[in-house]
């Protein structure tokens, strides 16, 4: 993979003239040498303020001899980024790319495979858990960069100067930052650790099904898990629609409902337009122009429970003597990343815990839950269950 050789300052200096790709003609034939390479570093810039989804303002990338800059508001045919996005032997760099995926999705219908995220492999290699690019580049390479093009409006044409060499910046350095991380991480074998979190983090993102997580939002409403069934079907039907109507009018959540109205209005139930005006949070555009459908849905709800027969419920918080006996398993885990010369916020997280404490109401027994399998569990999971099985 890093036979080929890459020039991390003549990237540098290619960002101050990056290459505009403006045209399908002009990324189509430059993605017949982006498959040719083992390698390529990756990033967007995108604007996301009034709306649901991001919108894309630009798509750089790096490789052997240049950065280039894609315009997404010129681009029409995609494919051929497609193709380089899914070549597996085209290694993807990319630094904390969870919006950028999102972005590749919404706009592309793919993720980019393999991924290589220099963040994650930063945190593997003990230097922090999440680290920002500019701390990163000072770290290995002892470069500055600045910051001040971050909120930049991304979708104004023509960009500045400054927003041009800012945006291909953040792609001119990720290959020579990934190529020494790799060898720092398999000089401490930790390597395959971090492939086999790059690969979950990846399918995460790959599986996420907006039917499904609408259908599922209700359940985030932990304050909620004593409602009665019929207020629970209807928590399920009014979280449900605000997702859905949040996607086909491409407005945030909080915009079309906010979380804390959707709270009020279980509790209070409104059967009329009058009983709506006077529930707590409620803003009057959303009673002029939802209120009809908001206590349909509620009207609905009895009628629906019938109709279903039950409903998954919402998992009742844990005891607080909890966080008293995590405490344990936390030192443990710290114990381990010291040793082990990681961050410890990668070893084990909180809905890890909360999913070890469950796994006994499912099975009777305590057992490793699906986020610590794997190194995680090699590592600490004997420690961990000997310790939670006293209670």
């Amino acid at each position: 993979m890093q036979s080929k050789q890459y020039d991390w300052q003549a990237l540098e200096a290619s960002a101050l003239k990056p290459v505009h790709i403006n045209s399908n003609e002009d990324l189509h034939s430059i993605c017949q040498h982006w498959l040719s390479l083992p390698m390529i570093a990756i990033d967007t810039e995108f604007q996301r303020v009034d709306t649901f989804y991001p919108i894309a303002g630009l798509i750089q990338i790096g490789d052997d001899r240049q950065c280039y800059l894609i315009d997404p508001l010129k681009i029409t045919d995609y494919g051929p980024l497609v193709e380089v996005f899914q070549a597996p032997s085209v290694l993807k760099i990319i630094h904390a790319g969870s919006e950028d995926l999102e972005l590749f999705k919404q706009l592309m219908g793919v993720l980019p495979k393999p991924l290589y995220d220099t963040q994650l492999a930063a945190a593997f290699l003990g230097w922090g858990f999440t680290m920002g690019l500019q701390r990163l580049l000072e770290h290995v390479l002892d470069i500055k960069i600045g910051k001040a093009e971050t909120t930049s409006n991304w979708l104004q044409r023509p960009l500045t100067n400054k927003q041009e060499m800012y945006a291909a910046l953040d792609v001119a350095y990720l290959i020579e930052v990934c190529q020494r991380q790799i060898q720092l991480m398999k000089d401490k074998e930790c390597y395959q650790w971090f492939l086999e979190d790059s690969v979950k983090s990846l399918e995460k993102v790959a599986s996420a099904d907006d039917k499904a997580e609408a259908e599922n939002y209700y359940l985030r409403f932990s304050q909620l898990w004593n409602l009665p069934d019929y207020k629970l079907v209807g928590l399920k039907a009014l979280s449900c629609w605000r997702e859905e109507q949040s996607r086909v009018r491409n407005l945030p959540r909080n915009w079309l409902l906010k979380n804390q109205s959707i709270i009020s209005i279980i509790n209070q139930w409104p059967t009329t337009t009058g009983d709506l005006s006077r529930v707590d949070d409620m803003r009057g555009k959303n009673i002029r122009e939802d209120g009809d459908i908001i206590l349909t849905i509620l009207a609905g709800a009895k009628e629906l429970l019938a109709e279903k027969g039950t409903v998954q419920s919402i998992k009742k918080p844990l005891d607080p003597l909890w966080n008293k006996r995590f405490r344990k398993i936390k030192q443990l885990a710290n114990e381990a990343a010291v040793e082990q010369g990681i961050a410890p916020e990668i070893v084990i997280r909180k809905k890890d815990l909360e999913a070890l404490v469950r796994t006994k109401e499912e099975f009777g027994e305590y057992r490793i839950p699906q986020g610590l399998r794997g190194w995680r569990e090699s590592l600490l999971g004997e420690q961990i269950l000997a310790h939670i099985a006293q209670y």
